[in-house]
């Protein structure tokens, strides 16, 4: 059963040592974790994994494994269980027909859903559940959880539902994304290799054979000549959009992500959330605590930095047009100003849009950044990237 886990995990291309392996038989025959799953999930777990971008192929890995083992129970041992307070909760979410949704209204623009919230904040006194009014649950008010607004404020709710939210009241984590991802296809690599730029700097380490030849040939006795490596000489600045929305292409972004991590050597990144504002982040689990100013960002690399954006560019208009319209902080500035700076700044520039292109006009976000981005929006297709990766080379 153990050597099977060991082996899955390394076909998933989990980084596991035979020596962790062992590690984790020699506790498991001490006892660590005695008749435990969950304890011999976390002594796995602890033993195994060296970096934390690995959790989640191992949390799959495990689960595949040893499915059904936290089930199993000996021979007339009582069974109970208790229904989790989730459960329960999700009987009370608010479920609507497209009919039913269409009936009900938003409040009439930002100012007002605003001006709103904070005269329900001053004068609610208990906890509303069903209604169209009061912050609650499971109703049709802007305000709450598990309801539906066209148009609203989310509190306390696990997750986006319809994704219409133009204001998140709740501490949000999200992960980096993956850049050990096997890419399905090379076809996303062949497409980026056109946006390259060969040259040769740095020291001489390797050998120049043709160089050789004819120095030798010259001189009349071997004489070696070295030459720098060659390498692509494109400086590439990616941001990546992170969470809500975009946790539906998480795959293809990690496809992405590898590719242009495996074929530009002047790659840098950060991540932001729907779009940019005065900070930036390396780390999603440190976003918080260890951003980067925009500006920084901007004075740290030249203008030849090719600048591409990625994610899907849904979100309230409100976050790219309005100050404080971000859906999880107060900006003192507008979206759309943000977005200026940093394509004023970079010479070369372009969105990749991971959303289909045939829905693009359906969303009035997708729409405001295509028009700020001049048109140089593109699909995250290969003919997509093959169209980006002309433009930038213009």
């Amino acid at each position: 059963m153990f050597i099977g886990f060991f082996y899955k995990l390394k076909d998933a291309r989990v980084p596991v040592s035979l020596r962790e392996y062992l590690t984790l038989l020699e506790a498991v025959e001490t006892g660590v974790a005695g008749y435990s799953v969950e304890d011999f999930y976390y002594l796995a777990r602890a033993t195994l994994i060296k970096d934390e971008r690995n959790l989640d192929k191992f949390d799959q890995v495990f689960g595949s494994h040893f499915k059904g083992l936290s089930s199993l129970t000996d021979a007339g041992d009582e069974i109970s269980a208790e229904i989790p307070d989730e459960w329960l909760r999700k009987l009370a979410e608010k479920y609507l027909s497209e009919e039913e949704k269409a009936q009900i209204q938003s409040l009439g623009g930002w100012d007002k859903l605003m001006e709103t919230l904070k005269q329900r904040l001053l004068e609610q006194q208990k906890r509303h559940q069903g209604g169209n009014k009061w912050i609650g649950t499971a109703g049709t008010s802007p305000f709450g959880a598990y309801g539906y607004n066209p148009e609203g404020v989310r509190i306390g709710q696990d997750k986006s539902r319809h994704r219409r939210a133009v204001k998140v009241w709740d501490r949000r984590e999200f992960q980096n994304l993956d850049d050990s991802v096997e890419i399905g296809t090379r076809n996303i690599k062949v497409a980026l290799r056109k946006l390259r730029k060969w040259a040769r700097t740095g020291a001489a380490d390797e050998l120049d054979l043709p160089g050789t030849i004819r120095s030798t040939a010259r001189q009349g006795w071997l004489d070696v000549q070295m030459r720098p490596e060659r390498h692509n000489a494109v400086k590439v600045l990616m941001l990546f959009d992170i969470g809500g929305s975009m946790d539906d292409y998480i795959r293809v972004c990690e496809e992405l992500f590898s590719a242009v991590k495996t074929e530009f050597k002047h790659l840098e990144y950060y991540y932001f959330h729907n779009c940019p504002y005065e900070g930036l982040w390396k780390d999603n689990a440190r976003r918080r605590s260890e951003q980067i100013s925009t500006l920084d960002v901007i004075n740290t690399y030249s203008s030849d930095y090719k600048l591409v954006f990625v994610g899907d560019a849904t979100m309230s208009p409100y976050e790219i047009t309005y100050p404080g319209g971000s859906v999880e902080h107060w900006n003192a500035e507008a979206g759309q100003v943000w977005m200026q700076r940093l394509l004023d700044h970079f010479n070369h520039s372009a969105w990749i849009n991971p959303h289909p292109e045939k829905w693009w006009h359906y969303t009035p976000s997708i729409q405001i950044l295509h028009k700020l981005m001049a048109g140089r929006m593109y699909p995250l297709t290969l003919e997509g990237l093959d169209r980006m990766t002309g433009a930038l080379n213009r």
